[in-house]
């Protein structure tokens, strides 16, 4: 094999790929990427055995061939190497080596057959279905906060992607939970979309396919099946394993009869308890809303740091009452809120709380309270 490609070409492919890759690896091959050079460009694939990304660049290619190289030394390479370098890459089956050289740089790595390198199979895919990027990219930013990060029920590690109908409107919709806050944020489903199946996709693939949607524009492809999902990003595709379990009943938690609404400015509001937070215990970051007409105040109080209190102007007039939540969830919420008001629908202290975007109905949050 021997090719030369362009500096920038060759580290934008390689970025997209290796991201993918473990920096500890039982198994040799998986921290390696495969090239595969034939006619006038070259691809890379990499893989941890659940997600696979590829990406192909074009290249002058002298003579053909497959080989892996170790990811991260790689792109470290590349990366540090001057911009707008030529860079050559070579294997010849006799020496063990892939050589790389830019200028007066020269670098030897070890390689492994390109026969070993696990492939991921496509196979059971539903019929693609086109997603403008900055849609898909607004679905993933609302919700992936609110995935767990707790292994033990799995089911809620990813973002539950599928497709509802309402009032005779089919709808593209993503969920996230942990069991203390959720998230849910849905679109017009595009054309296609109604028959795919309801798919759980794991956090580290919606991490990556956030990555590739900053290089992306324009549609993006999305094919699922019960067991895969795949995404192309134009030159870029991401393929994964989905999540085998069955995501929770979650509209039985979203709260349909809140009748305390309260209106206030989101930016004053997050900024106020990003403050009254500083001085809570780490583990609770518990903070106290006394609301009543006119106004809210906030409330930390911790036994070795002392007491917080702020008080915020907001539009509500129903009775007086005290909730108390967790200050890291709302200021996740908070950061998700396009507009300038946030609108918050109460029942009651212990009952889930409804948070709104007035200027997005396809956006909604449930926060469950504390107690303080």
């Amino acid at each position: 094999m021997k090719l030369t490609i362009e500096r920038a070409a060759l580290l934008k492919a390689l970025g997209h790929v290796q991201s993918v890759v473990e920096r500890r690896n039982t198994i040799p091959i998986l921290s390696n990427v495969l090239l595969s050079a034939e006619r006038e460009k070259v691809s890379f694939a990499a893989t941890d055995l659940d997600m696979e990304i590829l990406d192909d660049t074009v290249a002058q290619v002298d003579v053909p061939g497959q080989i892996t190289a170790p990811a991260h030394t790689l792109y470290e390479i590349v990366r540090k190497l001057p911009e707008g370098a030529d860079v050559s890459l070579s294997f010849q089956g006799d020496d063990p080596r892939l050589q790389v050289a830019a200028g007066r740089s020269k670098f030897n790595l070890p390689v492994l057959p390109a026969g070993d390198f696990p492939v991921m199979s496509s196979e059971g895919l539903s019929a693609p279905f086109a997603i403008e990027a900055a849609d898909l990219a607004r679905l993933i930013d609302k919700t992936r906060f609110a995935i767990s990060t707790e292994e033990t029920r799995y089911y809620l590690n990813g973002l539950y992607l599928h497709t509802v109908v309402e009032n005779g409107e089919a709808k593209l919709r993503a969920v996230a939970t942990d069991g203390h806050r959720l998230a849910l944020a849905e679109m017009p489903a595009p054309e296609g979309a109604a028959g795919a199946p309801g798919v759980i996709v794991p956090r580290k693939t919606i991490q990556e396919a956030r990555r590739l949607l900053e290089d992306a524009s324009g549609s993006i492809d999305l094919q699922v099946s019960p067991q895969k999902v795949r995404l192309d990003f134009g030159s870029a595709a991401l393929t994964s394993k989905v999540i085998d379990g069955a995501f929770p009943d979650y509209m039985r938690v979203i709260p349909r009869d809140n009748a305390k609404i309260m209106l206030v400015d989101n930016v004053l509001f997050a900024q106020a308890v990003d403050r009254v937070a500083t001085i809570s215990a780490e583990k609770s970051r518990s903070v106290k809303l006394a609301i009543e007409p006119g106004r809210m105040t906030l409330t930390v109080r911790n036994m070795e740091a002392g007491q917080a209190v702020e008080e915020v102007e907001i539009d509500y007039d129903g009775d007086s009452f005290e909730i108390g939540f967790n200050a890291r969830y709302l200021l996740d919420v908070t950061g998700q809120i396009g507009g300038e008001i946030a609108e918050f629908r109460f029942a009651d202290p212990a009952s889930p709380t409804l948070v709104v975007d007035p200027t997005d109905a396809g956006v909604r949050y449930v926060l469950m309270p504390l107690r303080v």
